[in-house]
């Protein structure tokens, strides 16, 4: 069974958020990417070279198609044909799950750029952080180019969308960060183990309606200080540094 036109014009669709929500679903692809989901969502369409599902038998997939290369070239959304795609359900997302008062979260406000979000989600895998919640400006996770960003990551840390501002109020009994140029230095605050780390856009940083409900502000200091430099970190690198010195705090 080769792959359709229709089955490469559905994988193609998952391009575009209204067939994503429509379908509730999801591209990935690589080996790797797809191989780490497996094992976590399910999965609708699995599209692979004969050599890798050979090696792979019995995928735990509804529908699995052999293609050659030129077959995976017309459905991928990467720039070199990858060897396996797969189109996955979204996996189920709880925001009652979601306790800041005993774990670490992160919180996104308007961060648009799908490759930031991706390299986010990836970090707080990384740092064992487990849960992040966008408003709903912020780029969809689900974007291709955001799955592939991850790493698949998104197998391991769930992200929520939700109004930002109702959440925090939410949660205000809690450690609420937020990241400034008027902030204390990240390096000599007090830092908690609980709490939310709230991540702005590079362009406009963080909204003022959310901002009024940060209780600290933080400063990732540039070195040597008053030395020229540039304007701002890239989103993503900022959040890898907040996150280490967070977690830092609780090596003994």
């Amino acid at each position: 069974m080769s792959l359709s036109k229709n089955r490469i014009k559905y994988i193609k669709s998952q391009g575009e958020k209204k067939y994503r929500s429509e379908h509730d679903t999801f591209v990935a692809e690589g080996t790797k990417l797809v191989f780490d989901l497996l094992g976590t969502c399910r999965c609708r369409l699995i599209a692979a070279l004969p050599s890798v599902l050979s090696a792979h038998p019995g995928l735990a997939a509804e529908e699995v198609i052999a293609a050659d290369e030129s077959e995976l070239k017309k459905a991928t959304f990467l720039k070199t044909a990858p060897q396996i795609i797969g189109v996955f359900y979204r996996p189920a997302q709880n925001i009652e799950e979601i306790d800041p008062g005993r774990q670490l979260c992160l919180a996104l406000d308007g961060i648009r750029d799908p490759g930031n979000v991706g390299a986010i989600v990836r970090t707080a895998d990384w740092f064992g952080i487990e849960h992040i919640i966008c408003s709903p400006d912020t780029a969809d996770v689900f974007n291709p180019k955001t799955i592939q960003a991850t790493m698949g990551a998104i197998a391991r840390v769930k992200v929520i969308y939700t109004g930002l501002a109702g959440f925090l109020q939410q949660w205000s009994h809690c450690p609420v960060y937020g990241t400034f140029l008027e902030g204390e230095n990240l390096y000599s605050a007090t830092l908690s183990g609980n709490g939310l780390i709230v991540m702005g856009s590079e362009g406009r940083g963080i909204g003022s309606e959310t901002e009024k409900l940060i209780g600290k502000k933080l400063l990732i200091p540039n070195f040597p200080a008053g030395r020229a430099s540039s304007e701002s970190l890239n989103v993503a690198a900022a959040t890898a540094i907040i996150c280490a010195e967070f977690r830092r705090r609780l090596i003994k």
